[in-house]
């Protein structure tokens, strides 16, 4: 079993088109603040980044904010944080959120929050890790993608009992209670070791 303690979010510089995406980044920070879990996530300001992060810090909650150098100007480095990681690029941030949280929820968000999901399930796909990964499938925002998962399946390029492991959810209300249920099922687990982590995020 694994105690969950922080909790990576993935999401946008960006709050979206509908106003539900910023209720929902509202929602899981006051979730994550009430539940006593840390939040690991981008390091930003803007956007649904600066929207769960702040809604963590308004309700007590604790905040890690992991930011490349190059960032912390565009994206709005949070100062308030209670602690605050500069890395030196992209591979070194993503590396350090992974090595901080016990699991990772995917809002919505653009192609960086993509591509940090998909390196996520691509590191348990391979085996690497076991740490829960969950999308909050927001007003059905990442329908597309299960949809292109389940495609590769049909086409034998990814294994549908692996797309079925995939976690999702519809309400926000149940994205703790899911990652739980899914860190209580999980064996304790050995950290990725960093050399793996430098080649995983070259495929």
């Amino acid at each position: 079993m694994a105690d969950l303690k922080a909790i990576c979010v993935y999401c946008g510089s960006s709050p979206g088109q509908k106003p539900v995406y910023a209720e929902s980044a509202q929602y899981l920070g006051k979730a994550l603040a009430d539940a006593g879990l840390r939040l690991v996530y981008g390091g930003g300001s803007v956007g649904l980044m600066g929207i769960v992060a702040r809604s963590v810090l308004e309700n007590d909650g604790m905040v890690t904010g992991i930011i490349p150098g190059f960032l912390a100007k565009k994206e709005v480095m949070l100062e308030q944080a209670h602690e605050l990681i500069v890395t030196e690029d992209m591979h070194e941030r993503k590396k350090t959120m992974f090595e901080r949280a016990d699991a990772f929820v995917a809002l919505p968000g653009g192609i960086g929050t993509l591509e940090e999901l998909i390196e996520m399930l691509t590191w348990a796909q391979l085996g690497r890790h076991e740490k829960p990964v969950l999308l909050a499938n927001v007003d059905g925002f990442w329908d597309p993608l299960l949809d292109l998962l389940n495609h590769m399946a049909a086409q034998n390029f990814v294994a549908a009992e692996f797309v079925g492991r995939i976690l999702t959810v519809d309400r926000m209300g149940d994205v703790l209670p899911v990652l739980m249920e899914a860190a209580a099922r999980a064996p304790d687990r050995s950290p990725l070791h960093p050399a793996d982590a430098d080649v995983l995020s070259n495929l």
